[in-house]
């Protein structure tokens, strides 16, 4: 190889170095947690991913308490919890939570479109929280078919469980006999539902189009039944950092919390909190 090509090559190898090292790194933020929120961080990220290129956002799910864990052990920079930290997770990390409210949202009741289609259309807290128990067993005792019902629920960890048995069942730690399978997203609930001809279960309400949902206390979960707090299980959904956050997870923040992320909100069947 002659003097001229190694000088070209090693000049050329110079530059390479010198740009690598000028050109800035983008900065990552990572988000995890409720499956509820999920759809939502997921739509405020890749708008925000879109509109600049200095901060990349990823999100994952896991449910709310994950999500809190995350946080509290540096894997994640922010949670989505569709649920308020507990004093028993404050207690295991510390209290430097720092909750940012982003939406509010509804546990939705449904049923199989089979059921739906056979009658059963609303609900009281107490035929939810009998079918929950164990103690309804059968849909022909709340004017259904005679079959069996097949409970659904989540897993342990999952705000929208904890919101679902505080305010159903009237305790974070309800015993839920009549439930024949947990599962771990709403996604997964929504599956199961709409693959069963007599199962009932509860999620999100943005994962709720195209499904029998059920009146709850003679009220139909909607945003405007959501806004004008006539639905009884409506909740606010929040992001969590542990600490302040830093300059480039309160920048995505910021922008959830704008109106081109409260529209997100919106455009995903939440309600908008501000």
């Amino acid at each position: 190889m002659c003097d001229c090509m190694r000088r070209d090559k090693l000049l050329a190898s110079i530059v390479l170095a010198v740009f690598l090292i000028a050109a800035p790194a983008s900065a990552a933020v990572t988000l995890s947690g409720s499956t509820t929120v999920m759809p939502l961080g997921e739509r405020c990220a890749e708008e925000f991913n879109d509109a600049q290129s200095e901060i990349e956002v990823s999100v994952t799910g896991g449910g709310s308490g994950v999500g809190i864990k995350n946080i509290a052990e540096g894997i994640s920079d922010i949670a989505m919890a569709s649920r308020q930290v507990k004093d028993a997770e404050k207690e295991t990390y510390g209290d430097d939570f720092v909750e940012f409210l982003i939406a509010y949202d509804a546990v939705c009741i449904a049923v199989s479109q089979e059921i739906y289609d056979a009658g059963v259309t609303e609900l009281s807290q107490d035929d939810v929280a009998a079918i929950y128990n164990g103690e309804i067993t059968n849909w022909e005792d709340v004017g259904g078919p005679d079959e069996e019902i097949y409970v659904l629920a989540r897993l342990a960890g999952s705000g929208t469980r904890d919101t679902f048995n505080k305010m159903v069942m009237e305790s974070d730690e309800a015993e839920t006999l009549g439930v024949r399978t947990y599962h771990g997203s709403n996604a997964e609930i929504k599956s199961t539902i709409t693959g069963s001809d007599k199962a009932i279960g509860y999620l999100g309400l943005s994962y709720v189009h195209d499904m029998g949902v059920i009146s709850y206390e003679g009220v139909e979960p909607s945003a405007e039944t959501m806004q004008d707090g006539s639905y009884p299980l409506a909740r606010a959904l929040y992001m969590y950092t542990f600490g302040e956050p830093g300059e480039d997870a309160q920048t995505f923040l910021d922008f959830v919390m704008s109106e081109d992320g409260q529209t997100v909100a919106e455009d995903e069947g939440f309600v908008p909190a501000y």
